[in-house]
């Protein structure tokens, strides 16, 4: 099997794995933090109903009117500003869904917007990482000409190393300032940073979200922790993404440098290849350069030929077997024939001459 083959079904086999692993974690971590948490709503409920003596009815609508309010609670959404932040959201396949389209209309123009934005924010953001790369490479290697060591050229896996260390300043840093502004815990905000960077958007979290007028400065940093940290998070993709096709081409060029050797060391039987490593390769097109004749010397002369010399080669061809022979029976004779010939002759000269 083929080591592409055999990496392949590795990674369908390691991510099915996680996912079972990450489900039976999940399961033991939430399962009874849930079942407490609707206990104790459930309760509450109970105690707001008594005290208010509201009927289940009347109790339904207030719980779906404060769930379809709950996305109003920084004020109108669809102004220009929190309509700019909705369009990033939707290009960068963050998708929170703190706020969605109500009308027809809308709902329409999200899918087309959608459906034409986010494979172009994916190409710039693929293209931005790229420039990113060449940028850090070219800024790697004169570090490592300022400290004169022997190795300057920057590898794959240097860029990696890089990447990634700023992708976790970028997520720590803004965390810090996430939490600032919004009042939340640190682990909260690092949880949001990196939900959001990671397009996972579970939409718990979510920035620009308060009651007071947000400020513009906070405002302009939200919108560029997004595409700054998409990018630098891109540009780690590519290079995993690049890394992992090297090594298909590694692969690839492994195996046909095997098969070039396998084809030196085949021997041509009507059609069918066998290889140096006992592998069988069915209607094949070589054929050798001259199969008048069929050559049987074992010895290793042949090595030594010149370039005008025949190459014979192996067939298992009974009818030019057959000719063969009768070609070799019919040589033998007439060879014979006049070596008799010659002795006669002699034998005659020699009787003259007394």
């Amino acid at each position: 099997m083929k080591r592409q083959n055999v990496r392949t079904l590795s990674l369908i086999i390691c991510t099915f794995t996680y996912l079972l692993i990450g489900a039976a974690v999940f399961d033991s971590l939430e399962s009874d933090f849930e079942i407490e948490n609707r206990r104790n709503l459930r309760e509450r409920e109970r105690k707001i109903r008594e005290k208010y003596n509201i009927t289940d009815e009347h109790f339904e609508k207030i719980r779906i009117n404060v769930i379809k309010s709950k996305p109003y609670q920084a004020g109108t959404q669809w102004k220009f500003s929190g309509a700019l932040y909705f369009s990033l959201v939707v290009v960068a396949v963050i998708g929170y869904g703190h706020s969605t389209p109500k009308t027809v209309s809308g709902k329409l123009f999200c899918m087309g917007y959608a459906l034409a934005g986010i494979p172009l924010c994916i190409i710039m953001f693929q293209s931005v990482g790229e420039r990113l790369n060449t940028f850090m490479s070219y800024g790697l290697k004169q570090i490592k000409k300022c400290f004169r060591l022997k190795k300057t050229e920057v590898s794959q896996t240097d860029l990696i190393f890089v990447t990634m260390n700023l992708s976790t300043i970028i997520v720590a840093v803004g965390a810090l300032i996430f939490s600032h502004y919004e009042g939340w815990e640190y682990i909260d905000s690092l949880y949001y940073c990196f939900i959001t960077l990671t397009t996972i958007g579970f939409g718990d979290y979510v920035a620009l979200q308060k009651k007071d007028k947000v400020q513009t400065h906070y405002y302009a940093f939200s919108l560029l922790f997004i595409l700054f940290g998409l990018t630098v998070i891109s540009a780690a993709m590519n290079l995993l993404v690049l890394r992992f096709l090297t090594l298909n081409s590694e692969d690839e060029r492994r195996d046909e440098l095997e098969a070039a050797i396998a084809a030196q060391n085949a021997v041509h039987l009507e059609g069918d290849v066998i290889t140096g490593n006992a592998g069988v390769v069915g209607n094949a097109q070589e054929r050798p350069d001259f199969q008048e004749t069929l050559s049987v010397c074992s010895c290793s002369c042949n090595k030594w030929r010149s370039a005008r010399d025949k190459i014979y080669g192996a067939t298992n061809n009974p009818t030019r077997t057959k000719s063969f022979m009768s070609n070799n029976v019919t040589t033998t004779k007439e060879d014979n024939n006049s070596e008799t010939d010659s002795f006669l002759l002699w034998q005659r000269s020699k009787r003259a001459s007394f």
